[in-house]
């Protein structure tokens, strides 16, 4: 899989890219990840990628030029098609089921917004799919891009050292969560680990973790 993400602040990416699972990934190649400042595909001599909306109002609105253009030169480097992402408040939430279906496709193109948004033109003139990751405002799509390259990464075959990993976590099976789990030691100021954990009973112990999944799943209803 490759993933290119289009960003104003690329530097918000590098410790990220290079600890655990998404880190692993990449040593492994079995995704490449690449950045690429917004500021680097504009013509002018200040690298200008916003301006005043028409209109009027506050804030600034990133520019249709520079990012048509800026996607336009990523995808003449990919082999095959890339599936394009924006974030927006507007898009559908993110969800388990999204990021497996993301994590089929080859190439992903990530657009992180900033400001006030973007000149609604690019959605004419670019196929996007809008992405949203909750109901509250962040400075730009930085950390959401963030979001979505570790739970795709994730799902990405041979990236976890235990396959069956992604199957048992939480919303792997639709609105479940995850069972408790507890590790040594067995009693930590008075609070014991659950006996039948402890009985070598596989069948019990499934029974067990099943009914604590349903009761979770249900307080989150």
């Amino acid at each position: 899989m490759r993933i290119d993400v289009v960003t104003l602040f690329p530097n918000m990416f590098k410790g990220f890219l290079k600890e655990s699972i998404v880190k692993r990934a990449q040593t492994k190649r079995l995704v490449t990840i690449k950045l690429h400042n917004l500021r680097d595909y504009t013509l002018d001599k200040h690298r200008k990628v916003d301006d005043r909306p028409f209109g009027g109002g506050p804030g600034m609105v990133l520019m249709v030029e520079p990012i048509v253009r800026a996607i336009e030169a990523i995808e003449k480097t990919i082999k095959g098609k890339a599936h394009k992402i924006l974030f927006s408040p507007s898009g559908r939430v993110f969800s388990q089921a999204r990021a497996k279906a993301l994590a089929k496709r080859e190439n992903l193109i990530l657009l992180c917004g900033h400001y006030e948004g973007f000149d609604e033109r690019i959605k004419e003139l670019i196929d996007f799919e809008e992405l949203s990751i909750g109901k509250y405002v962040l400075s730009g799509g930085e950390i959401p891009a963030a979001v979505v390259i570790d739970s795709v990464i994730r799902l990405v075959p041979n990236v976890l050292g235990n396959p069956n990993s992604a199957v048992e976590e939480s919303f792997s099976k639709g609105d479940k969560i995850d069972f408790p789990n507890y590790t040594r030691p067995r009693i930590y100021k008075g609070i014991a680990v659950p006996e039948v954990l402890l009985s070598g009973n596989h069948k019990e112990i499934n029974k067990w973790r099943n009914l604590r999944v349903n009761k979770k799943s249900a307080c989150l209803k």
